[in-house]
């Protein structure tokens, strides 16, 4: 690479698009974006510690099939808007748990029976959770009760 090149290129000669967002910040964005579709128990794990598969795990709990889809849809859809692609996406065929590889974080998405089956939070229970901001749901001019 010469002085003059600026970074990394595609193979049409065009600029790698690199997203801004830390890993963590992708983490908090998947699990506000989960929380829009009320998606419930969200849950950040910081899994550095413990694995070197990824630097964060999501996992949330949906009430039906049709939400599993609707979320992992709006995941893909908010990080897209970020320039953020998956790097894979498994289990939209049958819509008990998708799993959404995001390189340094991963996405679970559960229906509830498959959710407290496989209990991730427990496997992965020497990870801290991470507290995240939730958008304020308040209309202007209105206070929190």
């Amino acid at each position: 690479m010469s002085k003059t090149d600026s970074g990394p290129k595609t193979k049409t000669g065009g600029k790698k698009a690199k997203s801004a967002l830390t890993c963590r910040d992708k983490a908090v964005l998947i699990a506000q974006s989960l929380e829009d579709k009320k998606v419930t128990d969200v849950i950040v794990l910081d899994v550095r510690s413990v694995t070197t598969i990824a630097d964060y795990f999501i996992l949330g709990t949906c009430e039906s099939q049709r939400q599993v889809q609707s979320s992992a849809e709006h995941v893909e859809e908010t990080l897209a808007k970020k320039k953020v692609k998956p790097l894979h996406v498994e289990g939209l065929q049958n819509l008990h748990w998708v799993l959404m590889d995001y390189s340094d974080v991963i996405v679970h998405i559960f229906d509830q029976e498959t959710r407290e089956y496989y209990a991730l939070e427990r496997l992965w229970g020497d990870a801290p959770r991470v507290a995240y901001p939730l958008e304020s749901k308040v209309p202007a001019g209105r206070k929190r009760a």
